[in-house]
């Protein structure tokens, strides 16, 4: 076993390849990702500038406490894109039905778009999925916007950041790689099943639409926040890792502002008795 796994808090802090932020709970976690996009807007608001972020379906304990931030301050998003980083696919590469449980995009026409005050959300033409039938469109709409201020997300159980799986090809290449359909690997559908279905293995989708990992570097910002006990391995990993395509998170180590946001339970392993 590789040292790192065996880290404590301290230790990890003091070895991280990325700036990272231990809070006590989860709920602080989503509270300072919820907090760090409306400041961001904010600014942005102040300037008379757009926002654009990159957001993810999967962490989405941050999103109800945008909404009662947004809509407690009044803050207008006339300005601001979402761009969704991915979505589940059927077995033709067509999107999941709106009324599928698993439907990125009826996630966030519930949870944020219809839950935001009408005068304050963003105009439909703002809330970007990635589509099946021509990715390469929204990276083209993304260099038309000319920058992202900020890619939220978490990590995969695979080190994927979105539904980028890990390939065995050079860093360089992968860090090329544009939005894309592409096929989900059996350790993230299974352990995506648990937290969705039940551990329904057989009922998860096997393709996804992603933006790319070129996509996601490009952002000014890089904010990750994860929470659930089997972060500990995957966010050591990416801290103190290799940089390497077929663990792909650690690529996240050259990017001049990336950073993770973990609860005080990711950051202690799980055992230490059986390490030290």
């Amino acid at each position: 076993m590789i040292d790192y796994f065996t880290y404590n808090a301290k230790e990890l802090a003091e070895h991280a390849a990325m700036n990272l932020t231990i809070l006590d709970t989860a709920q602080q976690v989503f509270h300072a990702m919820a907090l760090d996009m409306v400041t961001t807007i904010e600014q942005n608001n102040a300037k008379d500038e757009p926002t654009v972020f990159i957001v993810p379906v999967g962490p989405v304990g941050h999103y109800p406490l945008f909404v009662e931030m947004v809509n407690g301050k009044k803050l207008s998003l006339n300005r601001v894109w979402f761009v969704n980083m991915d979505e589940y696919l059927d077995e033709k590469d067509q999107y999941l039905p709106l009324n599928h449980r698993l439907s990125f995009r009826s996630f966030m026409n519930k949870h944020v778009y219809e839950a935001l005050e009408s005068n304050l959300v963003m105009p439909p033409s703002q809330r970007l999925f990635p589509d099946p039938a021509d990715p390469a469109a929204l990276d083209r709409q993304l260099e038309a916007l000319g920058k992202i201020d900020v890619c939220y997300g978490g990590i995969g159980i695979t080190g994927h950041v979105a539904f980028n799986e890990p390939e065995d090809v050079s860093v360089e290449e992968f860090g090329q790689r544009s939005t894309r359909v592409l096929t989900i690997s059996a350790e993230t559908r299974t352990i995506n099943s648990v937290g969705d279905l039940n551990g329904a293995i057989k009922a998860m989708p096997t393709r996804c639409v992603t933006i790319g990992m070129k996509q996601i570097l490009g952002a000014k910002r890089i904010y990750l926040a994860c929470f659930r006990d089997w972060h500990r391995a995957v966010v050591r990993q990416a801290l103190c890792g290799t940089v390497t395509a077929t663990f792909p998170v650690p690529l996240l180590q050259n990017h001049p502002n990336a950073s993770i946001t973990i609860p005080m339970s990711v950051a202690e392993p799980a055992y230490p008795g059986l390490f030290h």
